[in-house]
Parts: structure tokens; sequence; C-alpha cells
């Protein structure tokens, strides 16, 4: 009787088993954060679940939060704010793509409406950057906590190539678990 229990119960658990080896190994990473640059939206040693092959299916959206390869050692943590093609500023806390105001709600919570410096200093790609516009293969990208984030203000573009993926899960610690990191 546990011969033919253990015969049909081994062969689930292997495959259970080479599954969640092959969806670790090549569909999603776990990535811890590390630092407070993306702070109120993660915090550091927050556990992160990243899906690497969407990037592959669809585009990167403005707002996605994405982890990307920064050194050979180093991955870190943003949010896409400009995409090839666009023309950012900002000017008096708000953000402008290509001359059009673009709220970003996923901001609003943070901003303190009695605080009498802005959220996010008012500067143009052009200051940051050199170029008018996100060139094609690039993105911009800049932490939540605007005032202490090393991002894209300081090292520049990204490009497509750097991606490791779209976080989508926070899943620890558990009473904060989040699933998506949208506008």
């Amino acid at each position: 009787m546990k011969r033919k229990y253990l015969r049909k119960i081994i062969p689930v658990v292997l495959l259970a088993i080479a599954l969640a080896f092959l969806f670790r190994s090549f569909l999603f990473a776990s990535y811890v954060v590390d630092g407070e640059s993306m702070e109120p939206t993660l915090y550091d040693g927050n556990l992160l679940m990243v899906n690497k092959v969407v990037y592959d299916l669809t585009d990167v959206d403005r707002f996605d939060v994405i982890v990307f390869h920064a050194s050979a050692k180093d991955d870190y943590v943003k949010r896409v704010i400009g995409l090839p093609g666009d023309e950012i500023e900002y000017k008096d806390d708000k953000l402008f793509i290509n001359g059009k105001y673009v709220k970003e709600t996923f901001l609003k919570p943070f901003k303190k409406m009695d605080e009498i410096k802005p959220y996010t200093s008012d500067f143009t790609l052009e200051e940051k950057t050199g170029k008018t516009k996100v060139p094609n293969g690039n993105l911009f990208v800049m932490g939540d906590n605007r005032e202490s984030s090393l991002d894209s203000r300081t090292f520049g573009f990204i490009s497509v190539n750097q991606l490791v993926g779209k976080v989508d899960i926070k899943y620890w610690p558990f009473s904060q678990m989040q699933l998506s990191f949208g506008k």
C-alpha cells in the first residue's frame, strides 16, 4: 500500500520541484530592498517578487516599479518616469511629460500639504542629462523618496537592456503585502 502511494507521490513532488526551479530561475526573481530611495512605497528590507519575462511580452509603462542592473554588482529598484521620446520637466512640484501635466497619484499620500519646499525639486531633462528627450532604448527613472534617491537625475538614463524585470509583488512583511505599484 505504501509503495503504491510513494510511486504516485514521488513524481508529483519531483515535478513540483522542477516547476519551482523553472519559475525561480527563468520567470521570477526575489529581491531585497536595500536603502530608502523608494520610501514610502518600499522600505529597506522589503522582499520583492520581480517578473523577469514581462518586458519580453509587453512594453515598459510609465510609473512601473522596476529592478535593473546598475553595475556588475548592484541592482537598483526605481520607478519609470520617462519613456523613449519623452520630454520631462518638474515645475512647482508637478511632472510635465511632453508639455502636459501628469499626475503622480502614488506620491499624493506622501506629500506633506503644509511643507514649504516641494517634494520634487524643479528640473528639466536637459539640465540633468544634456538631452531634450529620452533616447530610444532608454528610460528615465527616479526613486519615490525624491530627496534621498540616487537615480537618473544623477547617473542619467538606463538602457532597457539593463532591466531585470517589473516588481509585481512585495511579499514581506506580510502586513504590507502589495500586488501592484501602478499609477
